[in-house]
């Protein structure tokens, strides 16, 4: 039978090792979205094509935007201190 004890140690199993292997694929296509969305940010805000004066929609969109990457690098800083890839 399995213990109800959680070990500390490093699972070497194979379900172990693919699951951190894809843990760490997610990490990193959430690293290359974080770097993506930057550069949206920065090209259509402060580009040589950027408009004078923003829609509301447009603000609404941004703001969104913002958001999404403010929460995405929470997510992946809290696995990178946790040291638990999900």
């Amino acid at each position: 039978m399995v213990s109800a004890e959680t070990s500390a140690r490093i699972d070497l199993s194979i379900e172990g090792m693919r699951s951190q292997r894809f843990g760490v694929g997610v990490f990193i296509f959430l690293m290359i979205g974080i770097l993506v969305f930057c550069g949206i940010i920065y090209v259509v805000a402060r580009g040589k094509h950027a408009p004078k004066h923003m829609k509301t929609g447009e603000k609404m969109m941004f703001g969104a935007i913002i958001m999404g990457v403010v929460v995405a690098v929470i997510f992946g800083a809290s696995q990178m201190l946790s040291g638990v890839l999900f």
